[in-house]
């Protein structure tokens, strides 16, 4: 299935109950988010919103992909695993040995299938350039300005189309973009993504960088411009595989590129790497801190086109979940097919929590057949693409389901007994992890959870999870209330019979976490509790998904985490509180939690009743 532009799309949301429109105005700056905060973190994700009154000519569509049922109506599937059953039933048939004559022949209508999915390039304009502003001004457009701190206002869905100088190879990007004039914008290319390439290759050649920016159009378009896909392998392609119709491709008006034909808006413009780069940022980052500002490259405007109607296309992102969630889970469907192919056959399922923020946590289902097989995953999986910023990795057997937090965590607890299945090392780091001992390099954590076969059993006693069964909780509550450095604790795993105590402590000393530890897990009451999880004194600790997000959030693993050895056993210390350059040599600026400000949603709160939005949903921020 394909969409024509962005209003075909919004049909099919509002014929299968998925959209509200919102008639009243709502100001682009601030409040937009709001609204898309509570409803985004309701159940379901709540609903695509459609700002009809921005404070200019076009709509705002946003939330769109927030849910599994509007990932898959944007992607035109029944379900996610569709598309990855699609890509084996293409490996096989490639790649089956054909003996004779007539197998070969039997491929023609795959090779012509394939054929079928590349761009088609269209003679004159396209609905894109309906409508031409030759002296382009972006305060026409209903640019979201996100939260309070950001840098200013911010393009939070553009598909940022370069080309590859030597080759003409094309990619197409997703990197927000600040704005800082009526015609001009920052271009957030981390150091690791391919615009970036291309920019360091025009700049070598001492040439101008022509970049066109889409928006809208097929909503297959935003999601193959996210997606993990090898290089040179072009973003157009992928999105004619997954909506089986070819992308129509027109050259823009004014730079040697093309766009989708069907695109709702075009920003054509260029990047000077001449030029001095500007000052980003900060802004409101998907893993729920505030990115900082640093140093990037201008994107200047040499025109906007747009189409009849044109709806302006829109995303936040901050404390999880957002909507930038379920196109995480798109790729983590889509793309467990390749990685079973290409790298590990033995990988059963993939699941990148809500809480990790796509990259901080993987749970990796194997087929286990040799000793140390878990580690052979980890080597595999951070050496592949994007995986390669993964932090923390969790490898379970068959039998664990890795959808289920209870029984992941039951099989650490259960078969993760010894320091020898733990791996940390130190690797490449997502541009956003602030938690990382430097810029783009940090600490990694492998936890081997599968069952331990002969030769990996190192300890006489197993099954240690049975042993926080025995736990005196009365006792463990009276002897953290009488520890002054304890400011608060969450004992709720420990009630559910996990080895696991949250602690919150005002931090004042190098190396006090690891002592505090140290002096309460010396205390026979605290025997078998496997992980001692320590945050700053005022963080809240009743939410054990936020604490999840929290800690994935703020350790560099080898900084971080500690593993002691205790009676034929042994207990892990992390340490998830903020760090400083006093106390832990961290030299950078630690970000701050994003926030909606107290303004905005007292704002919101008034206007609640008259948004046709239903039932009242109380801030995020306040809790």
């Amino acid at each position: 299935m394909s969409y024509k532009n962005l209003d075909q799309f919004i049909n099919a949301l509002e014929k299968a109950g998925e959209l509200i429109r919102i008639r009243q105005f709502v100001n682009p700056v601030l409040e937009i988010s709001e609204i898309v905060d509570r409803v985004s973190k309701s159940q379901n994700g709540g609903k695509a919103l459609l700002f009809e009154n921005t404070g200019t000519e076009f709509s705002l569509l946003i939330n769109s992909f927030g849910s599994e049922k509007r990932i898959c109506l944007a992607l035109g599937l029944k379900n996610l695993n569709d598309t990855g059953e699609k890509i084996t039933t293409l490996f096989n048939q490639l790649s089956t040995s054909k003996t004779n004559f007539w197998e070969k022949l039997k491929l023609l209508p795959t090779l012509k299938e394939i054929s079928s999915w590349m761009p088609i390039h269209k003679n004159g304009s396209g609905s894109c350039q309906e409508f031409v502003m030759p002296s382009p001004d972006l305060g026409k457009l209903p640019i979201l300005k996100c939260w309070p701190l950001d840098g200013g206002r911010f393009i939070t869905l553009p598909l940022v189309n370069t080309l590859d100088p030597q080759t003409g190879t094309r990619n197409v990007g997703m990197y927000r973009m600040q704005v800082f004039s009526p015609d001009s914008t920052g271009m957030h290319w981390h150091r690791h993504k391919t615009g970036a390439r291309h920019y360091e290759a025009y700049k070598k050649a001492g040439e101008i960088m022509p970049v066109a920016v889409v928006l809208g159009g097929d909503p297959v378009y935003t999601y193959a411009a996210t997606a993990p896909l090898p290089d040179n392998i072009d973003e157009y392609i992928f999105a004619g595989f997954l909506r089986n119709k070819p992308v129509e491709l027109v050259k823009c008006l004014t730079q040697k590129i093309e766009v989708p034909a069907d695109a709702d808006f075009v920003l054509e413009g260029y990047v000077d790497p001449s030029e001095n780069l500007a000052w980003e940022g900060p802004f409101g980052d998907h893993t729920g801190f505030y990115s900082l500002a640093d140093w990037y490259p201008i994107f200047h405007l040499t025109c906007i086109t747009h189409r009849k109607n044109a709806i302006y296309p829109a995303t936040i992102v901050g404390i999880p979940p957002q909507e930038d969630a379920w196109i995480a889970k798109a790729t983590e469907r889509i793309f467990l097919t390749p990685i079973r192919m290409a790298i590990a056959p033995e990988i059963i399922d993939l699941n990148l929590p809500i809480e990790g923020v796509a990259h901080n946590l993987a749970i990796v289902k194997i087929d286990k057949s040799y000793p140390g097989q878990a580690f052979k995953i980890m080597n595999a999986m951070w050496g592949a693409g994007q995986m390669m910023f993964n932090k923390v990795m969790v490898v379970v057997n068959s039998e664990t389901d890795i959808f289920s937090s209870k029984d992941v965590l039951k099989a650490v607890l259960s078969n993760a007994t010894d320091i020898n299945h733990f791996a940390v090392q130190m690797g490449p780091a997502d541009v956003l992890d602030h938690a990382a001992k430097a810029f783009t390099y940090g600490g990694k954590l492998c936890i081997d959870a599968t069952v331990k076969l002969t030769e990996e059993i190192t300890l006489e006693k197993s099954n240690e999870f049975e042993n926080v069964k025995k736990y005196n909780l009365p006792e463990i509550q009276s002897l953290l209330n009488k520890t002054t450095e304890v400011t608060g604790f969450n004992a709720l795993l420990i009630e559910e019979g996990f080895g696991v105590l949250f602690l919150g402590m005002k931090k004042n000393r190098k190396g006090q976490v690891y002592d505090l530890i140290l002096e309460i897990a010396g205390n026979n009451e605290f025997f078998g509790i496997k992980y001692f999880v320590v945050f700053d004194h005022d963080v809240s600790l009743k939410n054990i998904s936020i604490l999840t997000w929290l800690v994935l959030s703020n350790i560099d693993p080898v900084r971080d985490c500690y593993f002691k050895k205790a009676e034929n056993s042994f207990y892990a210390i992390i340490d998830a509180t903020r760090k400083n350059a006093k106390i832990d040599n961290y030299q950078n600026e630690w970000p701050s939690i994003i926030s909606m400000d107290k303004e905005t949603i007292l704002n919101i709160d008034k206007k609640w009743a008259s948004l046709g939005m239903g039932n009242f949903i109380q801030s995020p921020s306040l809790f």
